[in-house]
Formats: C-alpha cells, structure tokens, sequence
C-alpha cells in the first residue's frame, strides 16, 4: 500500500532540498590577494545584489510556489458499492425469483467495484501530489540556478575567481 505524503511531510522534504542547494555554493578564490574581511564585504554585497535582481533568496525558508492540489473526495468505497451493488442484486434477484442470493451477489460485486474506484481516485491524487512536488522543486532549482549566475557574475566582476 502506497503512503500519502502530507502538507507538513512535504515542507520538510523541500526544506531539505533547499538545505543541499545551500550546501553548493560556489567556490571563491581571490584573484588580486583580497582580504578575507574584504571577501565577507563583497559575498555580502554580491548576495544583495544577486537577490535584489532575480527575486530569488537561497537563504529564505523553502516555500512552495503554487498551492498544493486540491484532494477531490471520492464517493467510491467499497461500502458505498456494496450498497449500490446490493439493491442493483436484489432488483435483479427479485425478477429471477432469487432476491437474496442476487443482493449478495451485488453486494459483493459492488464491494469489489467500489475499493478498485476508490484504489485508483487514491493513486490518481498521489500521482498529481507528486507531480506537483516534482515541478515545484524544479522551480526552485531554476530560481537558485538563476541566482547562482548573478552572484557569480558579481563576484567575477570584483576579481574574484568562481567555480
């Protein structure tokens, strides 16, 4: 059986994600001997700069950038198809002079009809849920991708070398 991830579940896992894109910064070397106070001035400008410009700050809490899906509730169960599938017997039951047998036969047929329903609606949620993350996440890399070439440029434009 499939686990659902949940809101709370999801926040975490993009926290996370976010905390291995902070972990690959890039790397700085001075070009021209600059001091390491005169290297912390001008990550920290650059940073600035670099966010001001593409909207994006790595050092902000992940987000999401679009709602979750919307779960859609099912009126399938097996409970619910027991019950249809029940009468639906029973009619047919009745007409071949066997009410009972025919219900049970609804019944468990409906039963049956009822949980695969009900099995796909779940798998069909967690599917979008998935796909939502996935393309959320994307977004995110592609803002820090973004915001990685603007500091860059800035620190390249203050002789420093980035890698």
């Amino acid at each position: 059986m499939k686990k659902r991830i949940t809101w709370p579940v999801l926040l975490v896992i993009l926290s996370l994600a976010a905390g291995t894109v902070l972990a690959q910064e890039p790397i700085i070397y001075p070009k021209k001997g600059q001091s390491s106070q005169q290297l912390k001035k001008d990550k920290s400008d650059c940073y600035q700069w670099a966010k001001q410009e593409t909207g994006f700050d790595p050092q902000a809490p992940a987000t999401a950038s679009t709602p979750p899906p919307v779960k859609e509730k099912t009126k399938a169960g097996a409970g619910r198809g027991a019950v249809g599938g029940g009468l639906v017997g029973l009619g047919v039951g009745a007409l071949m002079d066997a009410p009972g047998k025919g219900a049970a036969i609804g019944a468990a047929g409906g039963a049956l009809i009822g949980g695969v329903r009900k099995k796909k609606h779940a798998e069909q949620q967690d599917q979008k849920e998935q796909q939502w993350t996935q393309q959320d996440a994307a977004d995110r890399q592609q803002k820090q991708n973004y915001y990685n070439r603007a500091f860059s440029a800035c620190m390249e434009a203050r002789d420093y070398t980035v890698k």
